[in-house]
């Protein structure tokens, strides 16, 4: 038993004492690549059904990512309400809350997803009704998420183990979980695509099944572990005050999730006012993009966690230089990857397609959303200080006016006096930078109500 904690304590990382950038450095690190290596893996899909299944299905599996978010956003906000909790108690070594809202997590995880598969059974078809999709590609598309979202279950499951693991410190072996699972994916892809030409319903059953390997391993390393976090399949319970803690950090991050997704939703809609060759570009652009965002992504969580962990153990100081760091960290990470992205936009889009009309549809995007993209990262790390302390509604508030609104009105304002894509990528980069500076704001007023400066 001694030699399973210690195997256990190798994994995790002391947030709360010793130097602050390394640790960040080290905790962010395999972060990042997981994010990499699941846009791989996704990017696998869209590569292998755009080469070999036609330009149809790379836009319906491509059109599907914001209705998938706007579905699903508010379960995995509720993860984000697990990481926070868990990083919490773990930093004040309260034993019995860290167990309880350990299992209370991993069931609500369950039931998610149980959910889930009856809303994308029931609501896909309709849905991308909504959204305008082309005639030549609503079939494909509605096919391509009832057989998704029956993996549901099991990518809640990773969701929330994962976010156990990373609220004490361990980001390492989620990263090996989604390894083993990718290249699954990868092979199954190959196999039921190239080999039994099933295209679209190829990818999302390789998709499924690898959902499924990476939930295996996750819970398997919870419930093998001998921490204090370990997960007794016998203990899964709702225990209400850990359900109302969970909630209050997570619903306003879940919901914050799915009401951008429904901008999102909206600009996915006005892109397909365009065509499905200008579908085609956005999605490879957009697709280019997630790893981008995946790179600046894993510093918010990096803040989540960290400030969590040091808001439980009451070292404020040390939460205000954590942020300050994190807002580095993410800014070099934004500009090097969001204009290395331009800079090799042809030769990126190429692997999606090789369509020219496709491929200047896709630089056309990366050059205007791309560039500033380092905004949008500073934009998340303020919203991570404000939910590791606990305060998660008011960044939501902020947020939602900011962004969201922003983009629906320019939307009917100023892309309706002038429809062309590039007025409509231009509203992303300014909600970026209106949301952050409102972000920064609520920070300092936030931390001095809270008596810590």
């Amino acid at each position: 038993m001694e030699s399973q904690k210690r195997a256990a304590k190798k994994y995790e990382i002391d947030m709360c004492n010793g130097p602050i950038l390394s640790k960040l450095v080290i905790f962010a690190f395999p972060l990042m690549l997981s994010g990499i290596l699941q846009l791989l893996f996704n990017a696998a899909d869209i590569i292998v059904v755009g080469r070999f299944a036609g330009s149809e299905s790379l836009a319906a599996v491509g059109s599907t990512s914001s209705l998938i978010n706007l579905l699903t956003n508010v379960f995995i906000g509720l993860s984000v309400g697990a990481n926070v909790m868990v990083a919490r108690f773990y930093g004040s070594q309260n034993r019995r809350d860290l167990e309880e809202t350990v299992h209370t997590s991993m069931l609500v995880a369950v039931i998610g997803g149980v959910i889930l598969i009856a809303v994308g059974l029931s609501l896909a078809a309709p849905l991308l009704e909504l959204m305008g999709t082309p005639e030549d590609v609503l079939p494909l598309s509605v096919l391509y998420i009832k057989i998704f979202f029956v993996g549901m279950p099991a990518t809640l499951l990773y969701n929330f183990g994962s976010a156990v693991l990373r609220a004490v410190g361990d980001t390492r072996r989620p990263l090996y979980f989604l390894l083993a699972a990718g290249v699954i994916n990868v092979i199954l892809n190959l196999i039921f695509v190239i080999g039994f030409s099933l295209g679209v319903a190829g990818v999302a059953l390789a998709t499924v099944a690898s959902q499924c390997i990476s939930a295996f391993l996750v819970v398997r390393c919870l419930t093998k572990s001998e921490a204090d976090y370990r997960l007794c399949i016998r203990k899964l319970r709702l225990v209400p005050d850990k359900i109302r803690y969970i909630v209050r950090i997570g619903l306003p991050a879940g919901l914050q999730g799915a009401i951008f997704s429904i901008s999102n939703v909206l600009i996915q809609s006005s892109v397909n006012s365009f065509g499905s060759v200008a579908m085609a570009g956005n999605t490879a652009a957009a697709n280019i993009e997630g790893f981008v965002y995946t790179g600046m992504n894993a510093v918010y969580q990096t803040a989540l966690s960290f400030g969590s962990q040091n808001f439980g153990a009451k070292n404020y100081k040390r939460m205000a230089k954590i942020q300050l760091y994190c807002l580095g960290l993410v800014t070099v990470i934004g500009l090097v990857m969001g204009n290395g992205a331009v800079f090799f936009g042809r030769q990126l889009l190429g692997i999606y397609s090789s369509d020219q009309t496709v491929i200047q549809y896709g630089l056309n995007r990366l050059l205007i959303i791309s560039t500033p993209y380092w905004i949008c990262g500073v934009m998340d790390v303020m919203v991570g200080g404000l939910r590791g302390m606990g305060c998660s509604v008011l960044p939501m508030i902020v947020s939602l006016t900011g962004a969201c609104a922003l983009r629906v009105v320019w939307i009917y304002t100023i892309f309706a006096m002038h429809r062309t894509l590039q007025v409509l990528y231009i509203s992303y980069p300014v909600s970026w930078a209106v949301t952050f500076l409102a972000h920064v704001v609520t920070y300092m007023v936030v931390r001095k109500k809270m008596g810590y400066r």
